[in-house]
């Protein structure tokens, strides 16, 4: 059943669970218990279905896309390619479901596809990151031989992202003004700026995408991946979700447990918390992430001196009220901690980061404004990355935080996580104004699938280790590993990671509960 949201965007009404307790008064008319050879006679429990073995890998697909070269294309976006490695480009069909229209209308998404292999792989990531089919092939180029040569790797460009029928509904003043805004504000009247920023943002793209506003969400996504399995024609999907897009799995499985093959969740969302709590954890973990980019900046000669942190706060302070000026821009200091944060993702560009933020710190703000520029700007086909994720975020949330509490939230959060609490504090408030979704996306309860390796990364600026912990033990099928390195996502950075993860896909090997990889 799809799901429903709220056109108007009432206020959500708390849910009250009534817990009644029977009280029986007088002699109790249950029948008395049978006893056979003096033992009681008790009907057995029933028993909780069994985890399903890992899938096999199946036959190869009935294939129904109309799949084109696209490998100069793909060369042009990522750089130089492995030798031989080519790309195909199709687009998928599927429908739109809106709240308006439940069943009706047509979303299309775009997808890439690699590899020799003749099982579909698919490869999903962040709905705020490099457009899916972007990372897939850019992750296709990293994977091992083997994955290459079993799999057809696919990518798929989530609903309102990249060439996906793309939400570019911001206006590009907002959009500058929502991830520019203050870190450091913690006073109701600066706040209210922001989210009057935020609510034109809103306003504008309710008039622009009108219905299919409310369709670009997780639970529809997951119905896309349906879709794009019977596409392909194979009983089964096997998948890699990286970061937020272990959700989307997740919900996948909840909706269509059949359809589960062999899934792996590369860092996701903590299942037991709300919005505001996954928002809390990723300022938690930043600023933990930050400490290791810190000491690994020193311990190679730092150019943000002996204590880069210090560096960095005071750079931000200092452009609070005067940005770095850039070249066709400006970089004020929320740039500047988003600027961090895409940097922290990706361990291989931490010296690229250091660079950037000492750049900044001589007051040239060029190198920061080009590692947020994909945020803000269209980036040739692909459109900002903001837009799809603010959408995507607030439908997929029923949490509404009322303007009075931004405050109090914000100077909480900046006084525990001084670099990355007020980035997080504003975007619990982001959705303030936006149509509430009728029900939650479901929690990962199925004990019928099959196991799902979940990996935790000790140090990712994305996802608290703690909070990928919580998804592995609540997914009853969950096997969790763990890397101790630090970025987002273990697969194709880990090298012990990548193999183990490697033989379950090709060989339906298990990783071994607990498994720990060194950084």
């Amino acid at each position: 059943m799809p799901r429903t949201t709220n056109r108007a965007g009432a206020a959500l009404l708390p849910l009250l669970l009534l817990v009644v307790t029977g009280c029986s008064v007088g002699p109790s008319q249950r029948p008395a218990v049978a006893y056979h050879d003096s033992e009681q006679q008790v009907a057995p429990a029933p028993q909780p279905p069994k985890p399903r073995p890992v899938p096999p890998l199946g036959a190869a697909p009935n294939d129904a896309l109309s799949w084109q070269d696209c490998t100069d294309q793909t060369r042009a976006e990522l750089g130089t390619l492995p030798p031989g490695l080519s790309f195909s480009c199709s687009r998928l069909l599927s429908t739109l479901d809106a709240p308006e229209a439940p069943e009706r209308g047509t979303a299309r998404n775009s997808l890439i596809r690699t590899g020799s292999g003749r099982v579909p792989l698919v490869v999903v990531g962040d709905v705020g990151g490099e457009p899916g089919t972007t990372f897939a092939a850019r992750m296709a180029t990293q994977l091992p031989p083997e994955i290459r040569n079993t799999f057809d790797i696919i990518g798929m460009d989530r609903r309102g992202t990249g060439e996906s029928e793309p939400a570019d509904c911001v206006p590009p003043q907002q959009r500058e003004e929502v991830l520019g805004f203050d870190p450091r504000a913690t006073q109701r009247p600066d706040l209210d700026r922001l989210l009057e920023s935020v609510l034109s943002a809103s306003q504008e793209c309710l008039l622009k995408l009108d219905e299919r506003l409310q369709a670009y969400d997780t639970w529809r996504t997951a119905s896309d991946l349906e879709e794009l399995r019977l596409e392909l024609g194979v009983p089964r999907l096997h998948a890699i979700g990286r970061g937020e897009a272990g959700r989307l799995l997740t919900t996948y499985a909840e909706r269509y447990p059949g359809g589960v093959g062999r899934f792996v969740i590369d860092g996701a969302p903590d299942p037991t918390r709300d919005s505001m709590g996954q928002a809390e954890y990723q300022a938690q973990t930043a600023e933990q992430t930050f400490d290791v980019f810190a000491a690994d900046c020193v311990s190679r000669n730092c150019p943000l001196g002996p204590n880069p942190r210090q560096t960095v706060s005071d750079l931000v302070e200092r452009t609070r009220n005067a940005p770095l000026p850039a070249q066709g821009t400006s970089v004020p200091a929320g740039r500047i901690t988003q600027a961090v944060l895409q940097g922290l993702s990706d361990r291989n560009g931490w010296p690229a980061l250091t660079e950037a933020l000492a750049a900044g710190d001589r007051g040239d703000g060029t190198r920061l404004a080009e590692l947020t520029a994909p945020l803000v700007a269209a980036q040739g086909v692909n459109p900002p990355w903001f837009d799809g994720e603010l959408i995507t975020s607030c439908n997929d949330t029923t949490l509404r935080v009322p303007p009075q509490r931004s405050s109090e939230i914000a100077q909480d959060w900046v006084s525990r996580f001084p670099l990355f609490g007020g980035v997080a504090a504003q975007r619990v408030v982001w959705c303030g104004s936006w149509p509430v979704p009728q029900q939650p996306l479901p929690t990962p309860r199925r004990a019928d699938l099959p196991p799902i390796p979940v990996i935790t990364t000790a140090h990712d600026p994305r996802t608290l280790a703690l909070g990928t912990d919580h998804l592995a033990d609540e997914l009853p099928t969950g096997v969790s590993m763990r890397w101790q390195g630090a970025g987002h996502g273990a697969i194709a950075r880990s090298t012990c990671v990548t193999d183990a993860i490697s033989r379950f896909l090709v060989q339906g090997v298990v990783p071994t509960e607990g498994m720990a990889c060194p950084e």
